[in-house]
């Protein structure tokens, strides 16, 4: 497989690839059960737990701020693809729309088919953390998440939610499905946090 859908990262990108990665000549789809397929006009997001309820739907987002973003993307499994280009909603100004009391201090990303990931709320709260709708100027490919997902980019891929659908915040730390089946809490490719211990 190296050499053909992978490679080595060159010296110069050693301040881009963190340790154990390879670079993918194209942008892989990994998912674990069922694809499912949601329909713009049919997507909810909504907000719960210790935040004050909301629901929003896609034309809510739409009317946000849109940003450009290009980012690297780190998967657990190995690789990475650099100079990812989106197009979608900063989570700092997705914040802005709902009320968080100060008492929480995790969010649990939940998603269309069941998924769920864990994140601290430092870790979800940043500049460069986003709502992506748009990949290499088209429309979210369904297998990539779409019509929406996350994007947190300082974090092994699975952090970034394909298919979400919703916030759920807490005052401690709630494992979501890949925690629970023995990833790592946090997920931090620079420390190669893969696993837990």
């Amino acid at each position: 497989m190296l050499g053909k859908f992978f490679r080595k990262p060159d010296p110069e990108l050693g301040d881009r690839v963190p340790p154990g990665q390879h670079l993918a000549s194209g942008f892989p789809v990994l998912t674990y059960g069922e694809t499912p397929s949601v329909d713009q006009s049919a997507w909810e997001f909504h907000v719960w737990g210790l935040a004050t309820p909301a629901t929003f739907h896609w034309n809510d987002f739409m009317a946000m701020p849109q940003s450009d973003f290009t980012a690297d993307f780190h998967c657990v499994t190995t690789w990475s693809k650099l100079d990812v280009q989106w197009t979608g909603v900063k989570v700092t100004d997705f914040m802005k729309h709902i009320e968080v009391p100060p008492t929480a201090t995790h969010v649990l990303q939940h998603c269309y088919g069941g998924y769920t990931t864990n994140l601290p709320l430092e870790d979800f709260v940043r500049d460069e953390n986003f709502f992506a709708h748009t990949l290499f100027g088209e429309p979210l490919p369904v297998p990539h998440g779409g019509p929406m997902r996350t994007v947190v980019p300082h974090l092994y891929a699975w952090k970034s939610a394909k298919w979400i659908r919703g916030l759920e915040f807490l005052d401690h730390d709630e494992a979501g499905f890949w925690e629970r089946n023995g990833y790592h809490h946090r997920g931090d490719p620079w420390e190669e946090e893969r696993y837990s211990v």
